[in-house]
């Protein structure tokens, strides 16, 4: 680490679980959190140069929302064709997630999974990311108000669908 600045390397070993763990839980899924981090991480090297010593996990966690919400605005452009029903039988099972990604049921997940990507990315942010609503509001470039507003909103459709999932 020169002058407070990690190296890449450093960031890749030290900081990878939470990028995954992030990244997971705005996309929902393995394969799509491997593909998140792997393009947070070719920005982190461009980026690195930039980068003034500070928060370093909310540098880190407002690149990968930042590929997340890049990747959410590129496959509404270009909506994807669906699988046929036996696509199981062409593709080859999903490798499992890691311990990280495991911490929440899969019935939150998919809960979390449907939000509306705005609140979502708030949800995540604060719960996974465990930044506070000031860093949040920076990263995203709205108003405090705002992103306690959708993280009250996020939690509050969560729990509507899980409760909603128990009866």
């Amino acid at each position: 680490m020169t002058d407070g600045v990690p190296t890449w390397e450093e960031i890749a070993r030290d900081h990878g679980r939470f990028l995954y763990a992030v990244a997971y839980r705005l996309a929902g899924n393995a394969e799509d959190a491997q593909d998140l981090v792997q393009d947070a991480l070719l920005r982190i090297r461009r980026g690195l140069e930039t980068y003034r010593p500070g928060s370093l996990q909310g540098w880190l966690a407002r690149i990968v929302t930042n590929v997340f919400l890049d990747d959410v605005r590129r496959r509404r452009r270009r909506p994807t064709v669906a699988l046929p029903p036996d696509h199981e039988h062409r593709l080859p099972p999903a490798a499992a997630a890691d311990a990280a990604s495991e911490a929440l049921s899969e019935e939150v997940q998919r809960a979390l999974d449907s939000l509306p990507p705005d609140f979502r990315v708030a949800v995540v942010l604060c719960d996974v990311a465990d930044l506070g609503y000031d860093e949040i509001a920076g990263q995203l470039g709205v108003p405090v108000g705002t992103v306690r507003s959708r993280i009250h909103r996020g939690r509050r459709m969560l729990r509507e669908m899980l409760s909603g999932a128990e009866t």
